[in-house]
């Protein structure tokens, strides 16, 4: 059974100054949400602790399987992964990056390969298993990203800006890559953008936030075609300068 997210009244505050304030949000199972907002609204803090990461000053993060909900165990941190926009691989192929997560978890070493494989086959990256990583392009780093995170099957996958810089022919790979994640996988994907068009083609929900807050959501069509709050109309409209 595939884990749900919710979290209630999160509040997180660094060297006096408020991050996130009241920010309260349950996540349904295996639907692609796009969280979107000017910088400094608190996305990839509000992400860091989603995936436990960080701890907030007030306030729960909780996953449930069913209405039970899950101690935040080692078990737990093993079901969900956070790719951040910079990917940092080793000095070893493109083969040894992706097998690493299930190494240190002592998979039987047929079972690496099977799975590491498999991993590398669905970002596209077979044809590159035997070269360095550190070779690769920028594109290609982070589809090795994604796959190091896949490989380990999570039930939810957390991604902060996972095109930031990409060209567009590896944005649409990336892209594609997250559809067929959903579609096969049967994960909760959890995603970072300032892309706009990005989140139209990708997301089934969408947050947003502004100063910390979640001021508005909706599912896709209905939160570009009529958004609810006033600041998320002028994001969206390009009027709002941040």
């Amino acid at each position: 059974m595939s884990l749900r997210l919710a979290l209630s009244n999160i509040n997180k505050s660094y060297n006096g100054k408020s991050v996130l304030q009241d920010c309260s949000f349950s996540f349904d199972k295996n639907e692609i949400y796009i969280l979107m907002g000017p910088n400094g609204s608190g996305k990839s803090t509000f992400l860091r602790i989603c995936a436990l990461l960080e701890d907030p000053d007030r306030g729960e993060v909780n996953f449930f399987s069913g209405n039970d909900i899950v101690k935040k165990d080692i078990e737990l941190k093993r079901k969900i992964t956070l790719v951040l926009p910079k990917i940092g691989v080793f000095n070893a192929t493109v083969f040894k990056n992706a097998a690493y997560g299930l190494k240190i978890r002592g998979l039987k070493k047929k079972e690496i390969e099977e799975k590491a494989n498999m991993a590398l086959e669905f970002v596209g990256l077979t044809h590159k298993k035997n070269q360095n990583a550190l070779t690769l392009s920028s594109g290609e780093t982070q589809r090795l990203g994604i796959a190091r995170a896949i490989v380990i099957e999570p039930e939810v996958l957390f991604l902060d800006e996972p095109t930031a810089s990409l060209d567009p022919h590896s944005t649409t790979i990336i892209e594609e890559t997250i559809n067929k994640l959903r579609e096969h996988n049967r994960l909760t994907i959890i995603m970072v953008t300032h892309n706009i068009f990005q989140a139209k083609r990708l997301a089934d929900q969408v947050l947003f936030m502004y100063e910390g807050g979640i001021v508005d959501h909706g599912p896709n069509r209905e939160f570009f075609e009529k958004p609810k709050d006033e600041r998320a109309y002028r994001f969206i409209t390009g009027q709002m300068v941040y």
